[in-house]
């Protein structure tokens, strides 16, 4: 019985570049500019902030009618 003939016959296979013929289905995304990024951390930063300043008048408005107080540094 002959033994590990079989290695020397495998082939290997030869990558290739996908044609463009044979790309892949779906929606392609694609990664935002600079601008974008910091257009969409400016509206982040914005929104927090307005948030927030809801949120503390809400509480400035129920300590109002308690006999809590809220001492508060006012930033501008």
């Amino acid at each position: 019985m002959v033994q590990n003939q079989s290695k020397g016959m495998q082939k290997k296979a030869v990558s290739r570049k996908p044609d463009a013929s044979h790309t892949k289905k779906g929606k392609r995304v694609i990664a935002p500019k600079k601008k974008d990024a910091v257009k969409h951390d400016q509206l982040k930063k914005s929104l927090s902030s307005k948030i927030n300043r809801s949120i503390e008048k809400q509480i400035v408005g129920a300590a109002g009618n308690s006999k809590l107080t809220i001492v508060r540094n006012e930033v501008s």
